[in-house]
């Protein structure tokens, strides 16, 4: 019989700790939510290991190492609405959801996503959305050296295509380029239309034309070139063009 609340005190105290995550909402966070209610029963015994635990179908939770320097970085706010993209299980969200106001969380595989449901549920937790659906969309921006400081520096630029094989939920795709349109270094974000990228390169800058397919589940769908954006060479920043 594994002592659940001794493993996840070991946990934080070795793992979480000495990789210098000292936030005491994190910590509490990650004390409270028992991660062992979100992996599959054959994982249960491992859940507090320092490495991913598998979930199946490929998908794995991450080590605790691993995430909590991740929540660390993003440094989430009490009045924040989150994102979670890939919930898997609900564990992610599940500690999320203690750090701010609330999450909406998106899982591709329907059982999934209906199981971080039962498993939220389970635990009271009623700040977390929970929609299933393919979660791939366009989007094209600026990484800035500050995440939160839209005028810091350009360091690198971020270009995103989506896939062409799948027709999906709209929900899922409007509520994911409507979330990415708010972000103030998003130049541009298409979660309704499926289509390709394409880049042209040359020694003086760099253009990628999102082209998207009006239908493509029949035959027939009409092609169009979306949004065009621009890099010029030794000037940080994406230029938008169409």
């Amino acid at each position: 019989m594994h002592d659940y609340t001794l493993a996840r005190e070991a946990m934080v105290d070795r793992q979480v700790r000495p990789s210098d995550v000292t936030r005491h909402n994190i910590i509490d966070a990650m004390l409270d939510v028992p991660r062992e209610t979100f992996v599959p029963a054959s994982q249960r015994s491992v859940a507090y290991v320092d490495r991913d635990v598998p979930l199946g179908k490929g998908r794995a939770l991450l080590a605790p190492r691993t995430f909590s320097k991740m929540l660390d970085t993003v440094e989430i706010g009490l009045g924040e609405t989150v994102l979670d993209v890939g919930c898997g299980l609900g564990y992610s969200s599940a500690v999320i959801a203690r750090l701010c106001r609330g999450v909406i969380a998106v899982e591709q595989d329907e059982a999934m996503a209906s199981a971080a449901e039962a498993n939220l549920a389970s635990l009271a937790i009623d700040n977390v959305v929970v929609l299933t659906g393919d979660t791939h969309f366009s989007a094209a921006g600026n990484l800035h050296r500050d995440f939160a400081d839209e005028t810091s520096d350009i360091v690198a630029h971020e270009l995103v295509g989506t896939s062409i094989a799948t027709a999906n939920p709209p929900i899922i795709e409007n509520l994911i380029g409507e979330f990415a349109n708010a972000l103030f270094y998003s130049k541009y974000a298409n979660g309704t239309l499926r289509g390709y990228a394409v880049h042209t390169v040359t020694p003086d800058d760099w253009q990628t034309d999102y082209r998207v397919i009006s239908d493509t589940t029949v035959p027939g769908g009409v092609t169009s070139t979306d949004a065009s954006m621009k890099i010029t060479s030794g000037v940080p920043g994406l230029d938008r063009l169409g």
